[in-house]
């Protein structure tokens, strides 16, 4: 799980490969889940908190927050 503190540390690049990566894996976990393959479903909520923590910060980044 990944903090803001941490995020914001990040640059934009960073952040994009983040969101990238992490947006990735939610969607590999999301066809696991609908083929009854998943066995830790909580992961799902983590990541798409996670997605939520860096669109946040990069919002905050571009509006010179």
């Amino acid at each position: 799980m990944l903090t803001s503190k941490e995020l914001r540390e990040l640059d934009g690049t960073k952040l994009g490969e983040k969101l990238a990566q992490t947006q990735d894996e939610l969607f590999k976990l999301r066809f696991q889940h609908a083929t009854g393959q998943l066995e830790k479903t909580h992961r799902l909520n983590e990541l798409k908190k996670d997605v939520a923590r860096i669109q946040t910060v990069m919002n905050q980044k571009q509006g010179g927050r």
